[in-house]
């Protein structure tokens, strides 16, 4: 929660020049302190949809430990779904109608299989659109992963994503571009985040579209960057909500579509995930299994050599946003912005 500046003490200006969040006792007045409301639109498949929910639940539930969240989560009808994920919706799901009505404070949107080299040819594409228009106009901060900010960037931007000579799959080191912006003014400045993606948004077509880039990498490029009036739509191409075990469960994955031919080649390891000793135990059993041997894939073994270098970071991430969400957000949790608030610059940045 924010420091309040009840006096003249000079550390104060101090801090706020260093990007800490500082309010006025007037401000802080005019703040209440209730429950946030976030909409999860999970749009990942039947495979990794309670995944998904736990991975943004967690993150969201260790951001802030005084703030209470309802988690609103909510999919869309065009996506197939299996038996059993639909019976998952049905049972747990919210409508978008129902979550309309009642409004959100903030929204994560996650990302998507697809099947189109154009998004605008996914079936899922028009109703994401609505979401997308819809969050705009009503909710104070909309978070958006992976292909969600593909989709972003192509529908208010016009910038469309391009697709990579190579999959951009592993643990990247990241370093924060701009310490001041309040959204990683408290985090480290050098840090991991997970990759997993074809394809890529530049910092040139970012910068195009007038979003600052907040976080990049040398070698998986932005992950984190901003609209252009500091809040209302935050862009990850990165996943730093993934779980520890996430990157082997997908290596796992496509290691058994080779094996079944339904890829071409075996997948390379992901790069800076595996340690020395689990690429070993991973390529003495790829190499006994293609002499034919029949093994279980050595997940157990693998998992203790394993190491998460992200989550921490990704935590405060996530708590920086919510807690910029709770500092403009209406007490109606159907109105974006408390009065006052200049939607073009939420945050009063300069």
């Amino acid at each position: 929660m924010p420091l309040v500046a009840h006096n003249t003490l000079p550390t104060f200006e101090r801090l706020r020049r260093d990007g800490i969040t500082v309010l006025s006792t007037e401000r802080a007045a005019n703040q209440e302190i209730r429950e946030l409301h976030v909409g999860l639109l999970n749009m990942m498949p039947d495979a990794a949809l309670e995944a998904t929910e736990r991975q943004f639940y967690r993150l969201v539930g260790e951001s802030n430990p005084i703030a209470q969240f309802y988690m609103h989560p909510f999919t869309l009808p065009t996506l197939p779904r299996g038996e059993a994920a639909q019976s998952h919706i049905a049972q747990y799901y919210e409508s978008f109608d129902a979550i309309r009505e009642k409004g959100l404070d903030a929204l994560i949107i996650t990302g998507a299989n697809v099947t189109h080299s154009d998004l605008a040819d996914e079936p899922f594409w028009q109703p994401l659109i609505e979401v997308i228009d819809w969050a705009w106009d009503n909710v104070t901060s909309t978070l958006c992963s992976c292909l969600a900010t593909h989709a972003v960037m192509q529908f208010r931007h016009g910038q469309a994503r391009i697709m990579q000579p190579r999959k951009i799959w592993g643990v990247f080191e990241h370093r924060v571009t701009d310490g001041r912006h309040p959204l990683v003014a408290d985090v480290n400045t050098r840090f991991d985040v997970p990759h997993s993606r074809w394809n890529d948004i530049s910092r040139a077509q970012f910068e195009a579209a007038g979003v600052k880039v907040l976080v990049e990498s040398e070698e998986a490029g932005v992950h984190m960057a901003v609209s252009g009036d500091g809040l209302r739509t935050v862009f990850f191409q990165g996943h730093p909500e993934y779980d520890t075990v996430s990157l082997l469960k997908e290596y796992k994955r496509d290691l058994m579509l080779a094996a079944a031919g339904k890829l071409p080649a075996s997948p390379p390891f992901p790069e800076r995930y595996f340690s020395r000793q689990a690429q070993a135990l991973l390529a003495e059993f790829g190499s006994r299994t293609q002499a034919g041997e029949i093994l279980t894939f050595p997940e157990a073994q693998v998992l203790p050599l394993l190491d998460n270098t992200w989550h921490d970071t990704a935590e405060g991430v996530v708590g920086n946003w919510i807690g910029c969400v709770y500092q403009v957000t209406h007490r109606e949790r159907g109105l974006p912005f408390m009065p006052g608030i200049d939607p073009n610059n939420p945050l009063g940045l300069a």
